[in-house]
C-alpha cells in the first residue's frame, strides 16, 4: 500500500466526502456529485484538482478512464485513521439492544455469543465473527534467570500446569550489569528472580503485558529494560491455543452488497467461514498489545488481510476480557466499502458487553 501523503484541510475534506459518497452509492465519484451533495464551498474545478492530488498519492483511483474515482485501500486507511470518530450514539443503541434482548443471567455463555452475533450482524449488515472464550489460561508458578555469559541470560519459567519453557535473552546494552563478572551477574540475577517471583507468581501470563513497571523500587530501577524484555518474551510464549469455535452470523446480510454479486466471491467467503476457520482465528483473536497503541480495535483493510478471499474485505475486531485477560474476540467482516464509524462502534460495544457478561 502507498505511504500516507500529507494532506491539506481541503484535500482531507474531499477524501472524506469521496469515501462517504462511495460507501453510500457503490458508484465511482465525480466532482459534480461532491459539489451537489456536500457543502465544500469550492468549485468543481477545485475539487477535481484535489481528487487528482489524492489519486497521485494512491488514495483514490479510477476503475475506468471515463469514470469517477473510488477509494483505494490506502484511502480507506487514511479515512479510518485520520478522518472519522466511531459513532457513540450507535454504540449506546447497540448496548441497549444487547441488554434488552439478551439476559446473561439466564443464558449459557455460548447461547449469549450466538444471540450477540445475530444482533450485531443485523445492526451492522456485515458478517459477525465471535470466538468462544479461551478455557485455559496459563498462570506463572516459578521464574528463574540464569547467566549464560556476560551478554546473555536464560529465562526459565514454569506454569501452573508444570509446563517448563526457556528462552535465551540478550542483556540490554543500557543495563548497568553488562560489564560485570559472571559471578556477580549470577548474584544480581538471583535477586531479580526473587523479585519477579514475589511480583508475578500466580498471575495469568497473558496478563503480564498490561503490568506497569514505571514506578519500580529504586533498588530495581536499572533493571527496567531487562524486565520489559522478560515480560515481552513471557507474553509472546503464552499465546493461548486456538479457540475450538467461531460463532458466525450475517452471511445473508452481506450478500446484499454488490461486491458479493458474483458466485465465485460468495463461494470463497463461505469456504473460509466453514472450512478454514483455523486460518481466521489468529486474525480475529488479537491481543490488545498487538494492536495500534491507544486503539481498542484492530482494522484490517483489503490487502492488509493475509488470506486471499479477504483481500476485497475489511475485518474489524476487538477482544473481550475476563478481568484484565483477553479470552476471546468480536469481529465484523464486510466489503472495504464499509461504514467504518458504525462498524468500529458496534464491535467495541459488543466486546464491552461480553466482557461484562463474562465477569
Amino acid at each position: 500500500m502507498s505511504q500516507p501523503v500529507n494532506l491539506t484541510h481541503r484535500q482531507q475534506q474531499v477524501l472524506w466526502a469521496t469515501v462517504r459518497h462511495y460507501i453510500a452509492t457503490a458508484e465511482p465519484v465525480g466532482s459534480e456529485a461532491l459539489v451537489k451533495e456536500y457543502n465544500l464551498s469550492v468549485s468543481s474545478a477545485t475539487i477535481r484538482n484535489a481528487m487528482a492530488v489524492l489519486e497521485k498519492g494512491g488514495l483514490l483511483f479510477q476503475p475506468h478512464t471515463s469514470a469517477g474515482r473510488i477509494p483505494s485501500d490506502s484511502g480507506y486507511r487514511t479515512y479510518v485513521d485520520r478522518l472519522i470518530t466511531p459513532s457513540n450514539d450507535l454504540a449506546q443503541q447497540a448496548v441497549h439492544l444487547l441488554n434488552d434482548r439478551l439476559n446473561s443471567d439466564d443464558w449459557s455463555f455460548e447461547a449469549l455469543l450466538r444471540g450477540a452475533a445475530q444482533i450485531l450482524a443485523t445492526v451492522s449488515g456485515y458478517i459477525t465473527l465471535i470466538t468462544t472464550p479461551q478455557t485455559r489460561t496459563s498462570h506463572l508458578r516459578h521464574i528463574q534467570l540464569v547467566p549464560v555469559d556476560g551478554k546473555r541470560v536464560m529465562l526459565i519459567f514454569v506454569t501452573d500446569s508444570y509446563e517448563t519453557q526457556s528462552a535465551l535473552i540478550e542483556l540490554p546494552l543500557s543495563a548497568d550489569f553488562t560489564e560485570i563478572d559472571v559471578e556477580l551477574l549470577e548474584h544480581e540475577l538471583q535477586i531479580l528472580s526473587n523479585f519477579l517471583n514475589s511480583q508475578l507468581r500466580g498471575r495469568a501470563i497473558a496478563e503480564l503485558a498490561t503490568l506497569d513497571w514505571s514506578e519500580l523500587d529504586r533498588e530495581f530501577e536499572h533493571y527496567a529494560d531487562l524486565l520489559r524484555i522478560i515480560l515481552a518474551e513471557l507474553t509472546r510464549r503464552s499465546q493461548p491455543p486456538a479457540p475450538t469455535q467461531i460463532v458466525t452470523s450475517g452471511l445473508a446480510e452481506v450478500l446484499r452488497q454488490p461486491e458479493f454479486s458474483e458466485l465465485h466471491q460468495v463461494q470463497t467467503i463461505i469456504h473460509l467461514l466453514e472450512e478454514e476457520q483455523h486460518q481466521l482465528v489468529p486474525l480475529i483473536f488479537e491481543h490488545s498489545d498487538s494492536q495500534q497503541p491507544g486503539k481498542r480495535v484492530s482494522v484490517r483493510i483489503g490487502a492488509e488481510n493475509p488470506l486471499e478471499p479477504m483481500r476485497t474485505c475489511t475485518l474489524i475486531s476487538s477482544t473481550y476480557h475476563k478481568g484484565s485477560v483477553a479470552v476471546g474476540s468480536v469481529g465484523v467482516l464486510g466489503p472495504t466499502r464499509m461504514v467504518y464509524e458504525n462498524a468500529i462502534a458496534l464491535v467495541e460495544a459488543a466486546a464491552d458487553y461480553l466482557s461484562d457478561a463474562l465477569s
